[in-house]
């Protein structure tokens, strides 16, 4: 601190009322201190500081007007503002309190009131409002640690697009697009266009690793890309006849300065894709070649897709021709065998082996065994159909059946004259009866509502003719305990 040189001749003609308006503007707040450090005045410059601290500190202690960390500070200020104290006078930070418990920062200063020889002891401490000061420093420290978390979250994401970059399968560079330096490039990038697959592409002019033709190409690319700023793609053919591969190259400005961004993948060729095909194009492959009518319905029936040996059978000649229609619409008994099949696919979810026939476009009938099963991914379930012509298998059937038919015919002629024609159309009849329920009933896999269905008898009148064959088990109860 620097005193006036002569302040006897500067202020020696000064009273007290210009004294105390002086001192009141000097700082922010004044405080007039006795020998026992109570407050026995103050003035402020600021009508809003007056208001909030004026009367309250006024006859109290100094150290009961500021917080319990800030008193040991007052007294260090009384102190050194002691007649017989000996230092600098120094500046302290002093945290207020006002009403409501709220607190205010001041920097006080304490000289004595009459130099060394003191005046009664009094003191006068001059204080200055930090509460700007501190806004500011919040606003500071608050600036900071946003900043501090704004650079971590992009190390971060830095770090993850840095590892992405590096683990990438497909080949990256980042080109500067003034001069066509390579300035990164990842992994995959050096092994397919570094000679040999090892060592740096940085600092390398793009494009290279590839041949004469193809780096013409690839100039000519960015210069396109580098006129229009739109992204766009190309072709090259690497050196030394490696294949060729797809080059799409984008731009970016970073730093004021433009960059490319070139992605490199190879051209899959039809050899590769055959040697080493997806199962799931695979197993599209085989359905679409498969001997066997492969069809795809919804739980209606209703045809959704089918492969070229259905539309064949069906003789039909675009799988367009078939899409949207019944199943029902081509198989032998209509209304009956799909109706019986989506029955017992809703029950037990597969059948296997239904006999029936299919019928084509231009009345071709052909008999088939009919495998089924459902579906059911998510929400919407769905029934395949594999249907295999059997009409060759069932020939040699039929010839034996043709060969012991004379048989049972010549046992009825034999007949005549014994027995009453009467009598004999009875009895064929009850045979070729007997024959078509158990013909049913196989079909139908011994499910005895659908045989009835499919014979066009009541259920009532189908038992009554088991019980007259001796066909099932249906023992001494009613039709409806038969059926459980």
């Amino acid at each position: 601190m620097r005193p006036f040189g002569a302040p006897e001749k500067t202020f020696g003609g000064v009273n007290a009322e210009t004294a105390g308006a002086l001192l009141s503007v000097a700082n922010d707040i004044t405080l007039v201190v006795d020998a026992h450090g109570v407050v026995r005045d103050l003035a402020c410059s600021s009508d809003d500081f007056a208001r909030e601290a004026g009367a309250e500190w006024i006859d109290k202690r100094w150290i009961d007007v500021v917080t319990p960390e800030s008193r040991d500070k007052v007294e260090a200020l009384l102190r050194e503002a002691a007649p017989d104290a000996v230092g600098p006078i120094r500046w302290r930070h002093l945290n207020f309190v006002l009403s409501g418990e709220r607190e205010v920062p001041l920097l006080f200063v304490a000289v004595r009131l009459g130099g060394s020889e003191g005046r009664g002891g009094t003191v006068l401490g001059f204080g200055r409002d930090l509460r700007a000061v501190a806004a500011l420093q919040q606003r500071l420290v608050e600036a900071q640690q946003a900043m501090e978390r704004d650079y971590w979250k992009f190390r971060h994401a830095e770090t993850r697009y840095r590892h992405l970059f590096q683990v990438a399968s497909e080949a990256v560079l980042v080109v500067d697009a003034t001069t066509q330096k390579i300035l990164e490039a990842n992994p995959a990038a050096t092994r397919l266009l570094a000679e040999g697959g090892t060592g740096s592409l940085v600092g390398l002019a793009f494009p290279t690793g590839v041949d004469a033709h193809g780096a013409e190409q690839l100039n000519l690319l960015l210069a396109g890309v580098r006129a229009t700023g739109r992204a766009d793609e190309g072709r090259a053919e690497l050196s030394d006849a490696r294949g060729e591969v797809t080059v799409a190259v984008s731009t970016y400005r970073q730093d004021l300065v433009s960059h490319f961004l070139v992605r490199l993948s190879r051209v899959q060729s039809q050899v590769s894709t055959e040697v080493a095909p997806s199962t799931g194009s695979m197993l599209l492959k085989l359905v679409q070649s498969a001997p066997d009518c492969l069809v795809v319905t919804d739980l209606e029936g209703r045809v959704i897709s089918a492969n070229p040996a259905f539309v064949e059978l069906a003789q039909l000649t675009t799988e367009e021709q078939v899409r949207g229609e019944t199943l029902d619409r081509w198989l032998g008994r209509t209304g009956v065998d799909l109706s019986v099949m989506i029955s017992n696919l809703r029950q037990r979810g597969q059948v296997r082996l239904f006999a029936t026939t299919l019928r084509g476009e231009y009345g071709a009938v052909t008999d088939v065994e009919i495998s089924a099963t459902m579906v059911a991914p998510g929400d919407r379930p769905f029934l395949g159909f594999t249907i295999r012509d059997v009409g060759r298998r069932l020939a040699g059937h039929d010839a034996r059946t043709t060969r012991e038919l004379p048989r049972s015919v010549g046992q009825l002629t034999e007949l005549v004259g014994r027995v009453p024609l009467k009598d004999i159309v009875g009895e064929t009849t009850d045979l070729i009866e007997q024959l078509c329920i158990e013909a049913a009933l196989e079909l139908t896999r011994d499910n005895r509502a659908s045989a009835a269905e499919m014979l066009g008898l009541s259920r009532q009148s189908l038992y009554v003719k088991l019980r007259r064959y001796g066909l099932g088990d249906l023992g001494s109860g009613t039709p409806a305990e038969a059926e459980k």
